[in-house]
């Protein structure tokens, strides 16, 4: 894992960076004036100004672009400040871990809120979307998991934090009715009613 500050891009990983998130924001637009359904592979390798090999070399379906995460998620996760003792079997180190992630990350998304809003009402909109949507969200609690377990937190305690985790998540979303201005507080909040 490259520290912040020290990862140095190829020309090819910044062309390449870019060409993905040109088919990302193009597809984005286009399920937005269009609909899910009216917008095929063609149309967003058109918009993006890519061919469809250049499509599918970053992306598998048109679902897939919807659930991609910005670049820059996953490498926060990589910077994320590892705890100063290995969390062990102590489920309040690992909830503490586990808060500081799942806010980082909530804070990501809500970043821009009005993409935060579109992307919820498309997903809201499509059960086979919501459906995807709830498999990314697993595989969240996964990633999320084997960070904690990274950080030497026991894999039982691992395991637990990542779903309380989700649960937070879950919870702030229905506190804050979703609304991204609020959301990444909400969550907060969620996490610290465990302790209190």
């Amino acid at each position: 894992m490259a520290q912040e500050g020290t990862r140095t891009d190829s020309l090819t990983d910044r062309k390449r960076r870019r060409a993905k998130e040109a088919i990302r924001q193009a597809a984005l637009e286009l399920f937005n004036e269009r609909g899910f359904d009216a917008v095929s592979v063609t149309d967003i390798a058109e918009r993006a100004e890519v061919g469809r090999t250049s499509f599918f070399r970053y992306f598998g379906d048109k679902q897939e672009v919807l659930f991609a995460d910005p670049e820059d998620t996953e490498e926060a996760v990589d910077r994320a400040r590892v705890p100063s003792e290995p969390i062990g079997s102590s489920m309040a180190a690992a909830l503490t871990a586990a808060r500081r992630l799942v806010v980082g990350y909530v804070e990501r998304i809500t970043a821009d809120p009005g993409a935060y809003d579109r992307h919820q009402r498309l997903v809201s909109a499509q059960p086979e979307l919501y459906a995807r949507s709830l498999v990314k969200q697993r595989s969240y609690a996964d990633r999320l998991a084997t960070q904690l377990k990274d950080w030497g937190a026991d894999p039982p305690v691992a395991r637990q934090a990542a779903e309380i985790g989700l649960a937070c998540f879950y919870a702030g979303q229905a506190m804050a009715d979703d609304d991204p201005r609020i959301l990444a507080r909400h969550v907060g909040s969620a996490f610290d009613r465990l302790v209190s």
